[in-house]
């Protein structure tokens, strides 16, 4: 399976807790995508929001995030890692 990193903008202030209810959100339904959400990070002051997952396809992982409530503004597929 490939890695995607994706981003979300509009979290201003975002708390640890509403990170972590976000992240949870997202791997109470990775399943049904056959997606698993590795970790996320926040930034409160510009209000992004960046998540790492393994996946099938970027759409899988979109498809999560909407159905959690957050869909992500960009999905970029991370080829190489090092």
């Amino acid at each position: 399976m490939a890695q995607f990193m994706d981003v979300h903008h509009g979290f201003e202030g975002i708390t640890p807790d509403q990170l972590r209810q976000a992240h949870d959100a997202d791997l109470s339904m990775e399943k049904d995508e056959g997606v698993h959400f590795e970790r996320s990070w926040a930034d409160p002051n510009s209000g992004t929001i960046y998540c790492l997952s393994e996946a099938p396809s970027a759409d899988a992982v979109q498809r999560v995030h909407e159905r959690a409530g957050h869909r992500a503004d960009e999905i970029h597929e991370v080829p190489l890692v090092v």
